[in-house]
């Protein structure tokens, strides 16, 4: 049994099945790519992993228990975090700011230690900063620290919005299309970041639907359809599978 692991999900949405009795496994240390047209069910899939659904039928198991139907609060305590759209971001924050605030689920101190500035207050609030810090470090923004949010490049947004969900400390980290809008150059040097998150310890799904991504990051590739996995296998397994190739990926001279 995998890290991450969905038997026979299934979510409706009145008469239209998004995710339909769908099997997945992610594996410790794995970038596992989600692959499907837009209205495919990737989102929905992301939806129900965080806890933002809950499936109308089926098991998500997270390290062997179940959080299928936990609130998202209780998934992301036990190490499962999400990437959203840059528009969660607080735009009129520094980045620094964002990256603070993002450590929310880490205060241990009480509220009378927050009122009062207390001692105990004072350290964590210096251990955050000093974390917020080494995010953007590692995430190459150390130069863009004190820039508001809403002046950042649209690549150095992305990374800003990876650097909150990795406050968090995760296990696992779902990326919501982590490549959209960019330039080729940004991309190679997103592909490095996502790489340094698996060396790092934290596993990966990525929705994506810049395939030359996709196919250099991922270990594992699913592929679904109408909310239905069409294929999964490894990049070479998916790049030759006709049904994917005629669907989504093209002709299959566009990889070669």
């Amino acid at each position: 049994m995998g890290l991450l692991t969905l038997e026979s999900v299934t979510k409706h949405f009145g008469g239209l099945a998004a995710v339909n009795c769908l099997n997945m496994a992610l594996e410790e240390g794995e970038i596992l790519g989600l692959v499907g047209p837009n209205g495919a069910g990737k989102t929905t899939l992301f939806n129900l992993i965080s806890g933002i659904y809950s499936p109308n039928s089926g098991t998500i198991l997270f390290k062997n228990k179940v959080i299928s139907g936990k609130k998202p609060h209780k998934i992301a305590s036990v190490g499962l975090a999400r990437t959203f759209q840059i528009s969660t971001l607080y735009k009129k924050c520094t980045a620094l700011e964002n990256v603070i605030i993002g450590h929310h689920r880490q205060i241990r101190v009480g509220l009378w230690d927050i009122l009062w500035r207390s001692r105990s207050f004072n350290k964590e609030e210096r251990e955050v900063e000093r974390s917020a810090h080494d995010l953007l470090t590692f995430l190459n923004m150390e130069d863009f620290k004190n820039t508001l949010a809403k002046n950042l490049p649209l690549g150095y947004q992305h990374r800003l919005a990876i650097a909150i969900a990795l406050s968090n400390k995760p296990i696992v980290l779902l990326m919501d299309e982590p490549f959209a809008g960019m330039v080729p150059e940004e991309t190679i040097e997103m592909m490095g970041i996502v790489r340094r998150i698996r060396e790092s310890g934290v596993s990966v799904i990525l929705i994506e639907h810049d395939m030359h991504a996709v196919m250099g990051l991922s270990d594992r590739i699913v592929v679904i359809n109408y909310g239905r996995k069409l294929a999964e296998g490894i990049p070479e397994e998916i790049q030759n599978n006709n049904d994917v190739i005629e669907a989504y990926l093209g002709r299959q001279d566009d990889f070669v």
